[in-house]
């Protein structure tokens, strides 16, 4: 029987990113829950291969009116506890980060970033990532990085761009799972954020896209394949 991943998401897009198309593509069962639509989330199992838990609109820190995120931030208590490999993005990155203690929050002054924008690997991430490269991103919150969590990429207008606690459990604050075709949903979004500080516009958007998307997917399926396919079978 195949290993699952369970995803946790947080809106209604098809599952047509990477990281379901990595799934399907190193013999996993991609096990979907949308806890925002009313899905229990269950106890994990100590079989389980590796969660994710993918961004949205939604702000980490709405525990009133995203109730539904206590029952995320008990996901990730519980899966860290079993030693479940486990991947936030974005929100997913954030709700991490308060799992383990810390703050989320808008940058100072409501800066955005939407579009593609370059990381630099830390000291402690030249293992994570090989080099800078340009990352997909859409977002205009932060984090802070509580004890014993390590800053493994950076950027010039938000400095957290990924981390790792422990071996087994990593954050990324930008979108490695979103291929061309779902950037070009984003665009096209009544929420895309044209016009706010930091954001790229369109044109730059689409040439940068083209330029490194290829680099970035690359970089990403070695990164999923890392973290979830070592003892997985």
């Amino acid at each position: 029987m195949a290993p699952d991943l369970v995803f946790i998401r947080h809106g209604d897009e098809p599952d047509d990113d990477r990281v379901h198309s990595f799934a399907l593509m190193n013999g996993f069962r991609p096990v979907t829950y949308r806890p925002f639509r009313g899905d229990a989330l269950p106890r994990p199992t100590a079989d389980l291969a590796g969660t994710v838990v993918f961004g949205g609109k939604q702000s980490a820190e709405d525990d009133d009116g995203c109730a539904y995120l206590a029952e995320e931030l008990r996901w990730i208590t519980d899966c860290m506890a079993a030693n479940i490999p486990i991947l936030g993005i974005c929100l997913g990155a954030q709700l991490i980060i308060r799992a383990l203690g810390g703050r989320v929050g808008p940058h100072d002054g409501e800066l955005h970033e939407f579009g593609y924008y370059p990381v630099t690997p830390t000291a402690a991430g030249k293992g994570f990532m090989p080099g800078p490269m340009h990352v997909t991103e859409a977002h205009y919150h932060t984090f802070t990085l509580p004890d014993g969590v390590e800053l493994l990429a950076t950027g010039t207008n938000y400095v957290n761009q990924a981390f790792r606690f422990g071996d087994r459990v990593f954050g990324v604050q930008f979108h490695p799972e979103c291929t061309i075709e779902i950037f070009r949903r984003w665009q096209d979004a009544d929420w895309a954020p044209y016009g706010k500080p930091g954001v790229q516009d369109r044109d730059e958007q689409t040439r940068l896209m083209a330029r490194h998307d290829a680099a970035q997917s690359a970089w990403f399926n070695g990164f999923l394949a890392r973290l979830f396919c070592a003892g997985a079978r």
